[in-house]
This record gives structure tokens, C-alpha cells and sequence, in this order.
């Protein structure tokens, strides 16, 4: 899933390869998909699109939008987006593919779901993309520690796991299940543990750990759970996650462990991350 950190790389890696190519062609829907979602007929994309010119690609929250003329190409946080040069063989499912002039394209594909919208400003209503946009990036430095008082004070997170806290509702956009593994570790926090049960300390080093932990997973390329533009894992290695399962702790040397927990997984280490 693209979080915050791959959403910066995607952006920069778009902007990078194909900033200034001219669409030839562009086919949307091409390996149905439940859950793929468009704006209006993705068989009107190509007529949309075709002609344009690729601009700078941006990044917000887990959301990479990419300019093209008049037009906003924007991918959502479940797309799987890839670049094809010219003689590389293309894939035999997308969900969306762009062709440019010079004959590379780029690839989005949906395994649980994922959004590839196409639109004119003003046409596209999309909440969770306009949160995404009006939100302080946790690698601002609009989001200070004033501004994430505000968030975790607010009377109606106080009941919420930090699991919840963090990863729902958009309160920061870009940061979920994922990334915030890392995050409470560093923190030393366990992702069951109620807000409204950390004390200053602990809340203050989540602030801490959120902001320093972002920007170490964007500066080296996302996390090695992840793919970037070329097909290639993130260059930060998680500590939490599916690939360190089972492994022991770097801190205590107790082991790695994976529960359900809300609808999705939690890791966490029962020595570092105590749960009362």
C-alpha cells in the first residue's frame, strides 16, 4: 500500500522519468476490477488524455497526483504504479495504462482496491483527497508539536487505541497501518494502548516518533515492504512488518509478533511495548 513515504518517492520518481512526455495513448479498464475505481467512463480517458503533456507530479498523504495539461491524473493509496521504458515487455493486467510518444508507458494495477482518476479542476469531489491536501504533512514543519496537541487532545480520540489514533479518520493523511508499526516501536508504545492512557512523556515521544520515523522511511526511498516506480523495494528496512515476523527484537531480543487487530494486523514486541 502506498503510505506517506512511498507517496513522496512515487511523486519525485514521476517527476524525474516522465515529466515532459506527450500521451499517445491511454487505456483504462482494460482487467476488470470490483474495486478499481475512476472518474465518470474510464473508456473516455484515452479522449481526455491523449495529446497531453506530462507535468510535475505531487504527492499528498498516500495520494500521488500527477499534471497533465489541463487534465489531474491522480492514483490512490491500494494502485501499484510502475514505469515501462520503451523495450520493456508491459504487463498482461493493468487497470491503466499510459503510452507516451517515445513508446514507454506506465502501469497501475489494483490488487485490493485502489482509485486512478482522471479530472478537470473543480470536476473531482473527493473527500478524502481534499483532507489530504488542506492537512500538514508530518514532514512539514507546519505540523508542529502545537498542532499534534490539537489532534491527540481532542476529547473524541481519548477512547481510541494508538492503532486508531493514527491511522483513521484522516487525522494524518498519508500515515496507516503500515508505517505506524515503526512508529509506535520507536515509541515504545503497544498499538492497543488507549490515548487517553499515555502519559506527557509517552505522547510527546509519539510525536517525536512520528515525525523522525516519517522522514527516515522517506529519505531512504519507502520501506522494503514496498515497490517504488521501478519495480524495486524501499531502501528502509522495517522493523515491524511481515519481513522481520518471528525475528528477535534489536532492542530486547524478545520476538517479533503479529496479532489481528482491527480489521487488519498489528506488530509489536511484548518486552519494548508493554500493554498494561
Amino acid at each position: 500500500m502506498i503510505e506517506l513515504p512511498e507517496a513522496v518517492n512515487l511523486a519525485k520518481q514521476c517527476t524525474e522519468t516522465i515529466k515532459g512526455k506527450k500521451i499517445k495513448e491511454v487505456i483504462a479498464g482494460y482487467s476488470p476490477h470490483k474495486f478499481a475505481w475512476y472518474h465518470g467512463d474510464p473508456a473516455d480517458y484515452n479522449t481526455r488524455l491523449k495529446g497531453k503533456t506530462i507535468g510535475t507530479a505531487t504527492s499528498y498523504g498516500g495520494l500521488v497526483e500527477i499534471a497533465a495539461d489541463d487534465f489531474t491524473i491522480l492514483f490512490g493509496d491500494g494502485v501499484a504504479l510502475r514505469f515501462h521504458d520503451k523495450d520493456a515487455k508491459r504487463p498482461s493486467k493493468h487497470q491503466l495504462l499510459v503510452e507516451f510518444e517515445d513508446t514507454s508507458t506506465i502501469s497501475a494495477s489494483v490488487q485490493m482496491y485502489g482509485g486512478m482518476w482522471c479530472f478537470k479542476e473543480g470536476e473531482f469531489d473527493n473527500p478524502y483527497y481534499d483532507v489530504a491536501r488542506e492537512k500538514p504533512s508530518p514532514l512539514s514543519d507546519e505540523f508542529s508539536q502545537d498542532y499534534y496537541k490539537g489532534i491527540i487532545g481532542d476529547p473524541g480520540v481519548q477512547n481510541l487505541s494508538t492503532k486508531a489514533f493514527l491511522a483513521t479518520e484522516q487525522r494524518i493523511p498519508g500515515l496507516g497501518n503500515g508505517v505506524l508499526q515503526d512508529i509506535l516501536y520507536n515509541a515504545g508504545i503497544h498499538p492497543k494502548r488507549k490515548v487517553e492512557t499515555l502519559t506527557d512523556g509517552e505522547s510527546e515521544s509519539l510525536f517525536t516518533s512520528v515525525k523522525s520515523t516519517l522522514k527516515e522511511m522517506t529519505e531512504q526511498g519507502g520501506r522494503d515492504t514496498e515497490k517504488n516506480l521501478f519495480g524495486e523495494p524501499g531502501g528502509y528496512l522495517t522493523k515491524l512488518s511481515k519481513n522481520t515476523l518471528n525475528s528477535p527484537c534489536p532492542v530486547c531480543g524478545g520476538r517479533i509478533i503479529k496479532q489481528a487487530y482491527m480489521g487488519g494486523s498489528i506488530y509489536f514486541c511484548a518486552g519494548c511495548q508493554k500493554f498494561p
